[in-house]
């Protein structure tokens, strides 16, 4: 994706990209190259840049985002991690500069830290635009503005295997440019799963039941019958359908009962009412990405925060029996976990954003765990890491805040 963004950014008019960072230094000047500016690895002399359009690239992000002499309005962070993710992107705020967040892990397990710093350093912290929670919160700001009532938020999802391993999936990861981790939590639901918690957290929506209900399909046309949407009451749900053409894109339903505009809407080949599907067969991930950082700079809008807190969360479920003692190699995309969504109840179940192990500080499970069970504080051993330390300072935050309005 970061490479994506890069030849995007290069073709965008009015933007450039001022440097581009990955811990493989091939990939950041691969990415760099991809703008089609002229490059320069940075060095020691970083501030004797060429030309003022050249792309910086570099293996090492804080030497680059900690010099003052390096200027930058937007950081877009599209990596894989999420303690170091936290890192460059406070980093950047510190320094008064918006962040897009492609990295959806990051966003969910400290969105409400990144935004309380970002409130006092003026600037944007925002959800990106390409991903299915980015396009579903663009439709339900039109279909909002046309005055339905959202009923539904919902994801098209090919397959899903719950118990699925990176070991099993290096050919698949091979031949859509993945490795095998990202690929993993791609299947086992995991990625669904954060990418709705985010859009819940966004708009104050629940799924029904944990892990949503994801009900099989041949049609994206299907998901008016499959669910129970009168039951819903008053509160929009998120959700998603399972293997449904087309074979990606999201969906909306709306409710609309006006008896005028039911009349307009039958005329528009849009069906009886009151419930109405809205549905976009597409999501182009890195190519949206400009708009939301012109959005940011220009306008200093965010597409989607979590404005309602966390009222939903992902929390980890054993992929097997897992007895004590296992090493844990990765929390999402891993051998171990898989992640479902569900309402945040403060309880002592584990999101499995947090549970990822650093390369100073390794994981192990502390109790036997029985599979499909969700995975309690008690049954890890997890030392401290600069991730849990964000954690701890975003509960306190959270309990402050709490405390205020009480």
């Amino acid at each position: 994706m970061g490479l994506g963004i890069a030849r995007q950014i290069g073709s965008t008019p009015g933007m450039s990209l001022s440097f581009v960072t990955d811990l493989s230094l091939h990939a950041a000047e691969q990415a760099a190259r991809a703008s089609g500016q002229s490059v320069a690895r940075a060095g020691g002399a970083i501030r004797s840049r060429p030309v003022p359009a050249t792309c910086l690239f570099h293996e090492d992000a804080m030497a680059l985002l900690g010099d003052t002499s390096v200027e930058f309005d937007v950081l877009v962070e599209a990596s894989n991690s999420i303690g170091m993710a936290a890192f460059y992107c406070r980093t950047a705020i510190e320094r008064c500069k918006h962040v897009v967040l492609m990295n959806a892990e990051v966003d969910l397990a400290l969105g409400p830290l990144l935004q309380q710093e970002a409130r006092k350093s003026g600037v944007v912290v925002t959800s990106d635009g390409g991903d299915q929670h980015g396009v579903l919160k663009r439709m339900i700001d039109d279909i909002s503005l046309w005055g339905f009532r959202i009923v539904q938020a919902g994801n098209i999802k090919g397959f899903i295997d719950r118990y699925a391993t990176a070991s099993a999936l290096v050919d698949e990861a091979a031949n859509r440019y993945l490795n095998p981790i990202q690929c993993c939590a791609y299947t086992d639901g995991t990625k669904l799963n954060i990418e709705m918690a985010l859009l819940a957290n966004g708009l104050g929506m629940l799924p029904t039941r944990p892990g949503m209900e994801g009900p099989e399909c041949a049609d994206v046309l299907e998901a008016m019958t499959l669910f129970d949407f009168d039951s819903y009451g008053d509160s929009g749900r998120v959700d998603y359908i399972l293997g449904a053409k087309p074979s990606g894109g999201v969906y909306v339903v709306g409710h609309c009962d006006d008896a005028l505009q039911m009349r307009y809407l039958h005329y528009y080949k849009m069906g009886e009412g009151p419930y109405y599907l809205f549905y976009r067969p597409y999501h182009l991930c890195h190519l949206e990405t400009p708009r939301v950082v012109a959005e940011c700079a220009l306008d200093r809008r965010a597409l989607l925060q979590p404005r309602f807190g966390r009222v939903t969360d992902v929390f980890a479920y054993a992929k097997r029996h897992v007895k004590a003692g296992t090493p844990i190699d990765h929390g999402i995309g891993g051998d171990c976990f898989y992640g479902m969504i569900d309402a945040n109840q403060n309880d002592d179940r584990v999101p499995i954003s947090l549970i990822e192990p650093e390369r100073t500080h390794s994981l192990r499970v502390a109790r036997d765990i029985k599979k499909d069970r969700p995975v309690r504080w008690r049954d890890l051993e997890i030392p401290d890491s600069y991730l849990i330390r964000c954690w701890r300072e975003q509960i306190l935050m959270e309990r402050g805040s709490n405390d205020e309005q009480d």
